[in-house]
């Protein structure tokens, strides 16, 4: 519980007199507020902590400390009546009287957006700023405060996401962008924790179903077999799911950054952009195949894959580049799980589930393929991972190789 006390600084002004402060200490933490009142040592009373008679005007300048202390009270009480586990910052707020945070929905929204393109977080900040723009297509208050968000407008923006055809991931994706921004605003002041609606909306209640995401290798197989000669506009999202597979599931991002540099001695050597983790893979002839037709063919920059088409690109032109190729890849897998019967929903993070889940039921340990992929954090079982040779990966890597299918590209 937080505990208040009227006390005077340990160190004089320029006058030789000591500074009277209110010292709050919460949570193991203390912060001290000037009262504007200073004296000397002779004149302070440390057991009742007030003047004593021989200062000037005492008696009125004790009232004045009692209802300092009355409201610094008070102030704790409302906190604690309204369950707010309330900052030192707050509490100093609410005690000088200082205006509430009059920045709007939107205008910290923005400042948000701004601050993550500052700090070279594009794709972030696309993300955020994709959730503004669906949220203010739904509510046309463009001066909507944060104590106005209440668990009755998140649900009608459900359901407006809903009638949009917002999938249950997409529902969740933005709600949780909303929680985010919430939880910055109470951080940063512009509104108080006891506004929080999330309490009462439960972005957990929106889980998505188990949707079996996962290709057998008899599916991988007819991908293999795709005849992109039939379907060209189709052949770049082959070979980018067929080099994501049999490249330990690389995501998409990291496809697109990827340099001839990072190959070498028939390994593939990155950075993961997600975890930062360092990878070095034993390049799979399938995957060698791949890298083959880009080396012939499209060996026009420092990158593998034509998707980054300049060298000097801003990192939001990055990720703005990034986001329309992945939206197209994804729609074009569709199109070719259509062709070749796969009645499952295709997209990039497929391949690498689809790694993951073959490799295991080839008898493959699950240490090894969560190692394998980087998992440092995968559930309770991550915590008995154990750190395998490169070698000993690439070795139960080949196990995808039994019958395999010539790529022909």
């Amino acid at each position: 519980m937080a505990s208040i006390k009227i006390v005077l600084r340990d160190k004089t002004t320029n006058d030789g007199l000591y500074p009277v402060i209110l010292r709050i200490t919460n949570k193991r933490k203390s912060k001290i507020i000037s009262l504007n009142l200073k004296c000397s040592l002779s004149d302070w009373d440390d057991t009742n902590n007030q003047f004593k008679k021989s200062f000037p005007n005492h008696t009125q300048s004790n009232l004045v400390l009692a209802k300092k202390r009355e409201l610094a009270f008070k102030i704790i009480n409302q906190f604690e009546l309204d369950e707010v586990d309330f900052s030192l910052e707050q509490f100093e707020e609410k005690f000088r009287g200082i205006e509430p945070n009059k920045t709007t929905v939107l205008e910290f929204w923005e400042e948000v957006i701004s601050d993550l393109n500052k700090s070279g977080k594009a794709g972030n900040a696309i993300a955020l700023k994709e959730t503004k723009n669906s949220f203010f297509t739904f509510c046309k208050k463009k001066n909507l405060m944060f104590k106005e968000i209440n668990p009755y407008l998140l649900d009608k923006y459900e359901v407006f996401l809903r009638e949009n055809k917002n999938a249950d991931g997409g529902v969740a994706f933005k709600m949780r962008e909303l929680r985010s921004l919430f939880n910055k605003a109470i951080k940063k002041g512009v509104v108080e924790e006891k506004h929080y609606p999330f309490k009462i909306y439960k972005v957990s209640k929106l889980k998505i179903g188990n949707i079996k995401k996962a290709l057998t290798r008899d599916e991988v197989r007819l991908i293999e077999n795709f005849d992109e000669t039939l379907y060209p506009n189709l052949a770049e999202a082959k070979r980018l799911f067929l080099f994501s597979y049999y490249c330990r599931g690389i995501n998409f991002f990291d496809i697109m950054q990827l340099e001839w540099s990072n190959i070498s001695g028939g390994r593939i050597t990155y950075i993961r952009s997600k975890t930062k983790g360092k990878f070095n893979i034993g390049i799979l002839k399938p995957a060698q195949n791949i890298l083959d037709y880009y080396k012939n063919v499209f060996s026009k920059t420092k990158y593998v894959f034509p998707i980054l088409l300049s060298e000097n690109m801003t990192p939001t032109q990055i990720q703005n580049r990034k986001h329309k190729k992945l939206k197209k890849f994804n729609s074009d897998l569709k199109k070719i799980a259509v062709i070749v019967g796969i009645d499952k929903p295709l997209s990039s993070y497929v391949a690498r589930h689809s790694y993951a889940t073959n490799l295991k039921q080839l008898g493959v340990s699950t240490d090894i393929v969560s190692q394998s992929m980087g998992h440092q954090n995968v559930a309770i079982t991550s915590a008995y991972l154990k750190d395998f040779e490169d070698d000993v990966i690439d070795k139960e890597n080949e196990k995808l190789l039994n019958e395999p299918l010539e790529l022909y590209f």
